[in-house]
């Protein structure tokens, strides 16, 4: 009984941020454009975007926004009639951003601090798959602190350093009850930290024609001394004693992304990113128990993750001088590969759908508002872990809004 606890205990994963918890909500007007705009310079946003647009700011501002994000994924048993949903959750990624220069310099500071990681997923205890998981909730928040420099007046570059601060709160069944038949339970909880960059150079053509092209470094995010904490029966407490804990160790993947901004009027601009996101340096996951017993030993679990990717094309028109519009649409492509498919991140290729839109109120207050859509495609996996069969099928929608203040 030990030894199936154990492998039951070691098939779920502490930290698993698929593209399903790669969240791209990092600035209004960007999400209202299925998130291109690395090419463009519209925002104090652009501190996360393009760090080389920040220059070509020509006000100093203060924002921050919210997206209340809500995912929406449903399991099918192979062989069951039954569909079980995940608990409604709302997971609320933010953003806060600030830019800051002399105008009559060539330089602008600038300070993020946004959420491009994290996940709320929540299966309840009786679902077909509350072995490798019942729920989970971890957040990813970014501190960066950015310079950016106008070489000339079509050319600018940026860079900013990236502080982590990581949770984790992972909760599941273990396949064995009480005597009065509740079920015994398993929770891995803590914080962890880790450290990267952010670069970019921004160029606008004499045709008015924009390109950028960034870089945001991995980030390994390392978890110390997080608590493992137990229930189960007490003939089974030596095994899996009070008071332990773990470490563990996430790369999180390094983004390149280029991007192609074309004003089609003095009042819509195109905008177009692709990026590649390096996930192949998740190779595994591994666990560092600070009690050993025989039924619990360190492990390492293989992920294997290929590099996704995604496509992105926006449209912003200035129907009036204070009213502007939004719209996008992409497609981003899953780094889990088939068997590597888990109850925490449920991933698949997905569509994007977006809109948005903004308001000025005099020079100094901006509104800004978007909505975001992705359908992942369903996905029939066995995990070659945890031996879960079934069909997973995903929706995502992330309303937003952001307040800003210019000077």
């Amino acid at each position: 009984m030990k030894k199936i606890l154990l492998s039951f205990l070691l098939s779920a994963p502490i930290w698993v941020f698929g593209q399903g918890f790669q969240v791209n909500l990092q600035g209004q007007k960007q999400i209202g454009m299925a998130g291109a705009g690395s090419a463009l310079a519209l925002d104090e946003a652009s501190v996360f975007y393009n760090p080389g647009a920040v220059s070509m700011l020509e006000k100093n501002s203060i924002s921050a926004g919210v997206n209340p994000l809500l995912f929406k994924s449903a399991f099918k048993l192979t062989g069951s009639s039954n569909t079980e949903f995940v608990k409604d959750k709302i997971a609320p990624p933010f953003e806060f951003y600030a830019v800051w220069g002399p105008k009559s310099n060539k330089f602008k500071l600038g300070l993020g601090v946004y959420t491009p990681f994290g996940g709320l997923v929540d299966w309840g205890d009786n679902w077909s798959g509350r072995y490798s998981l019942t729920s989970l909730n971890l957040k990813a928040i970014y501190f960066q602190p950015t310079l950016s420099v106008k070489i000339t007046d079509a050319i600018g570059i940026g860079a900013g350093f990236v502080y982590n601060h990581g949770e984790v709160d992972l909760q599941k069944d273990l396949p064995v009850n009480f005597p009065d038949g509740s079920p015994s339970k398993v929770q891995l909880k803590g914080t962890g930290k880790g450290y990267g960059w952010n670069a970019g150079i921004y160029v606008k053509t004499l045709s008015k024609i924009s390109f950028g092209l960034t870089y945001r470094s991995k980030v390994i995010t390392k978890l110390d001394n997080g608590d493992a904490n137990f229930t189960v029966p007490s003939s089974l407490a030596s095994s899996f004693p009070a008071g332990n804990h773990f470490n563990a160790e996430l790369p999180l993947p390094a983004t390149i992304t280029l991007g192609v901004g074309i004003p089609f009027s003095p009042r819509t601009t195109l905008a177009f990113d692709a990026s590649l996101v390096q996930w192949h340096i998740y190779k595994e996951l591994a666990f560092d128990y600070t009690i050993n017993t025989p039924a619990l030993s360190d492990t390492h679990s293989p992920r294997n993750y290929r590099d996704g990717a995604s496509f992105k094309i926006g449209i912003q028109h200035k129907a009036t001088d204070n009213f502007t519009l939004r719209a996008g649409a992409g497609y981003a492509i899953t780094p889990v590969q088939s068997g590597y498919v888990t109850p925490e991140a449920p991933d698949a290729n997905r569509y994007i759908l977006s809109a948005g839109a903004g308001y000025t109120f005099g020079s100094k207050f901006e509104v800004n508002a978007s909505f975001l859509f992705e359908d992942l495609q369903s996905r029939q996996q066995k995990n070659i872990e945890s031996g879960l069969d079934g069909t997973f099928k995903t929706l995502v929608y992330a309303p937003g809004l952001s307040l800003t203040y210019k000077w």
